[in-house]
């Protein structure tokens, strides 16, 4: 049989209703196929609910998803209403090991695909697991996959779903032979120069390339060198270069605070000493830029894609792009009308690590 995707999006008073539409516009699946379900958390405490529902009503068994402040597919974005959107998959000679936990999975692959030195997984998590980073790390080395999802966003409970039931901490599906492409958006432009940082604590930088950092934040920002466009302080950030990559990836994080007693500027995540620190702008007119970068980048990758997943930052959507639906609709102007789902997460996933802010797309190739 040939490839097929479908997709569906229904916003509703409550969450029977919508789950209806989605059924109906899927129509009758295939058992073996692959189904992917995000709802908003006015729903989260009926994420199992709707799975049930969608497997009696269009015959798709294997269904995976979670929970999200707001969910898109393509062109279109819901937050604070009841809303359903899912992904169905048809891929022909692709073996699908859906799991609910790491420990199932790597048993599973190691088992069922012992031959198979890479895969590509689709998870999701709890991002109230505070062991969702060494799983991470533990399911990609392991099963050799390259791994993208996001973890789950919810103002109340952050349910996730894989096959028959809830998962635990880290939950999805591993694909043994799929043809897919992806790629990350950061959403912000790099400033000129790089620092290595020569004294920290913590979270704390206290020195960069030797000198005390508030010199050279003065001098970067408020004297003859700073930039010719007038940043605002609120959309400065860091980006901190990823060891041992060879495609100038960094993790963006925020500069927290500024703390005068310690003279060193506070950051979101723990730095040491021989750390390369770069700065960076993420506004609106940076963060639509490298989306449409990393658009075209992919369709040239993926001429003729069969539909594709999307997990954008719960901080971006509208708060980025300054209107609802206006991310999705940059994906749309580049990509025309691809079967797409996907959720605003609470930290997105690429290869083996936990990002902020970005956006993460994967196309599933046509012929």
């Amino acid at each position: 049989m040939p490839e097929v995707f479908a997709s569906g999006h229904a916003v509703a008073s409550d969450w029977q209703e919508a789950v209806r539409s989605v059924a109906a516009q899927l129509g009758d699946l295939d058992d073996d196929d692959i189904g992917f379900v995000y709802v908003t958390d006015h729903v989260a405490g009926h994420l199992h609910d709707v799975v049930s529902f969608l497997a009696a009503a269009t015959g798709l068994d294997q269904w995976c998803g979670t929970v999200g402040i707001g969910v898109c597919s393509n062109p279109v974005e819901s937050f604070d209403e009841p809303a359903i959107v899912a992904l169905a998959c048809r891929l022909p000679g692709v073996r699908a090991h859906v799991f609910r936990s790491v420990g199932e999975a790597v048993e599973r692959w190691q088992h069922t695909d012992p031959g198979d030195t890479a895969g590509f997984g689709i998870v999701h998590g709890d991002p109230r697991d505070a062991d969702v980073l060494n799983g991470l790390a533990r399911l990609a080395r392991e099963t050799g996959s390259f791994l993208v999802g996001g973890l789950a966003s919810s103002r109340s409970r952050s349910p996730t779903h894989a096959g028959g039931g809830a998962g635990d901490g880290l939950s999805g599906v591993l694909l043994s032979g799929a043809q897919v492409a992806t790629a990350l958006t950061q959403g912000c432009s790099l400033l000129d120069g790089s620092h290595e940082i020569t004294s920290a604590d913590g979270k704390a930088v206290l020195e960069l390339d030797g000198r005390p950092v508030f010199d050279v934040l003065g001098e970067r920002f408020t004297g003859a060198r700073a930039s010719q466009r007038p940043i605002d302080p609120a959309s400065l950030h860091v980006a901190l270069p990823i060891a041992g990559s060879d495609a100038g990836a960094f993790v963006v994080r925020n500069i927290v605070g500024i703390d005068p007693h310690q003279r060193a500027m506070l950051l979101g995540d723990d730095v040491t000493r021989g750390d390369v620190l770069m700065f960076c702008v993420r506004d609106n007119e940076a963060a639509e830029a490298d989306l449409r970068r990393m658009l075209h980048s992919l369709k040239s990758r993926v001429p003729r894609p069969l539909g594709g997943l999307y997990f954008s930052c719960l901080a971006r959507g509208p708060h980025m792009f300054g209107a609802v639906n206006r991310e999705m609709e940059i994906v749309r102007d580049v990509l025309g009308d691809v079967p797409v789902a996907g959720f605003f997460s609470n930290g997105e996933i690429s290869l083996d690590r936990l990002y902020a802010y970005t956006g993460v797309l994967t196309l599933f190739r046509g012929d």
